[in-house]
């Protein structure tokens, strides 16, 4: 397969060990594996929570893939919800990879805690760790990480604390991400009900039942087929403006 454009091919020798489709670990050569679709990759270490731990590990269920994504702390948690509610995003895995590399006095090695995919082709690799928590040494990994991404051209993004509104309302939105919720007759008259923008709760009984009408407009939303105004800096609430997305919600 081709080499993508834009590969930086200075820098540090680095491996990637992963696993591979039929469950073997590899180890090869960071510039063999660029063009390797390691958003369907397992993870290589495994997730593990005990009692008395500070971190809390477990398994989401991600509408993008359909596919259970792991993480190994609330917070890696809150920042794979963000990713699965951006339509940007076309693929996700946890701990795709070791990063293998030579510091000078001796070996390091880093499991990035995501791989994403983007709609566009470009991969994202990140880590999550709140600003607060990074130490010297975990800049340097970030750092040498960042290099190893940009000689594969890929992107890399270190991530902290979401801001807490935006995170508020996709997590209310994520407990209506998988299909089940979505009433078709319901979403038809959402649909037409938003096509002027509204308050939420008006528009929702406007559609019908809220029985059945509220699950389909949280979908809508979550699939951003609708827009709630405001929605990284106001809580959703009965007055919230909906409307198209694309469209003022004003």
């Amino acid at each position: 397969m081709a080499v993508p454009a834009g590969m930086d091919l200075a820098g540090p020798y680095v491996e990637l060990a992963y696993v591979d489709a039929i469950g073997q670990r590899q180890r090869r050569p960071l510039l063999d594996c660029v063009t390797a679709r390691f958003e369907k990759a397992g993870p290589v270490r495994p997730f593990r929570w005990s009692r008395g731990e500070r971190h809390f590990a477990g398994w989401y269920w991600a509408a993008t893939t359909g596919q259970h994504v792991g993480f190994e702390s609330w917070l890696e948690r809150d920042r794979l919800v963000l990713m699965d509610f951006d339509p940007q995003v076309a693929g996700i895995a946890s701990q795709p990879f070791w990063l293998h590399w030579h510091d000078g006095a001796r070996e390091r090695r880093h499991a990035p805690d995501y791989f994403v995919r983007r709609v566009d082709g470009s991969a994202v690799v990140v880590d999550v760790r709140a600003d607060e928590r990074i130490e010297p040494k975990d800049a340097e990994t970030f750092e040498a990480t960042r290099i190893a991404c940009s000689q594969a051209g890929w992107h890399f993004e270190r991530v902290g604390v979401p801001e807490p509104v935006l995170l508020a309302n996709v997590r209310w939105l994520s407990r209506y991400r998988h299909p089940r919720c979505l009433h078709s007759t319901a979403a038809d008259r959402l649909r037409d009900v938003f096509a002027t923008p509204g308050p939420l709760l008006s528009g929702a009984d406007e559609a019908g039942d809220r029985l059945a009408t509220l699950p389909a407009l949280f979908h809508l939303l979550w699939r951003q087929e609708l827009a709630a105004e405001d929605l990284p800096v106001q809580l959703l609430g009965p007055r919230t403006v909906v409307g198209r997305a694309g469209r003022s919600a004003r």
